[in-house]
């Protein structure tokens, strides 16, 4: 007898945990975060003014994907919840845009190498996907990553668990064959945000 596959149903366990999130409502927000508003006037715009293709990591409900597509820009979402994407789809719809939407589970999921002019990743921490991100940037291409550091669990807040939590300035070190272009740490709220480019 086949030795049932242990990965599997701790992926079918996350899958159903989000898909669960999203379907009660939680997590439902298509605004753009801040930063990436800020990000898109002082870098990506700039170097991309007639937008890209772009890859959004654990995009969810794709807020930051629609948000760039009005602008032109060719996004693929990437995340684990069947909910997200029907969600997601439905306003791309509403807003007259498309997106490309993969549903897949990050731990399992490699990106095409040198395709994308622009790496999303915001509230998701997978060390080992670093090096995928920096092979999935053509010459030239941009990160944006924002994430928690432990300060936010320090402040009792969710998620508590050191896996998904960033040390300090463990971000602005993570990838050092790209060049920072802008680092922040925000301790009263517990994040860092980055902008990193690809050396062509």
């Amino acid at each position: 007898m086949d030795k049932p596959d242990l990965r599997h149903f701790m992926e079918e366990d996350e899958r159903e945990g989000w898909n669960r999130r999203y379907q009660q409502g939680e997590h439902i927000s298509f605004e753009p975060d801040p930063f990436l508003l800020s990000a898109y006037d002082h870098f990506i715009h700039p170097l991309y003014p007639r937008g890209g293709t772009a890859l959004d990591i654990a995009g969810g409900l794709g807020r930051h994907a629609i948000w760039l597509a009005e602008l032109r820009w060719r996004v693929t979402v990437v995340d684990i919840s069947e909910i997200a994407f029907q969600k997601a789809q439905k306003k791309a719809e509403e807003r007259g845009v498309k997106i490309e939407f993969l549903v897949r589970d990050l731990k399992s999921y490699s990106p095409e190498r040198d395709r994308y002019d622009m790496v999303l990743v915001f509230y998701y921490l997978q060390r080992e996907l670093f090096h995928e991100l920096i092979e999935a940037l053509r010459p030239g291409g941009l990160l944006i990553y924002k994430t928690y550091t432990h300060e936010h669990a320090d402040q009792g807040k969710p998620p508590k668990n050191p896996a998904y939590l960033l040390r300090d300035q463990e971000l602005l070190y993570s990838f050092p064959s790209l060049k920072t272009l802008y680092y922040r740490e925000l301790g009263e709220k517990g994040s860092a945000e980055m902008v990193a480019i690809k050396p062509r």
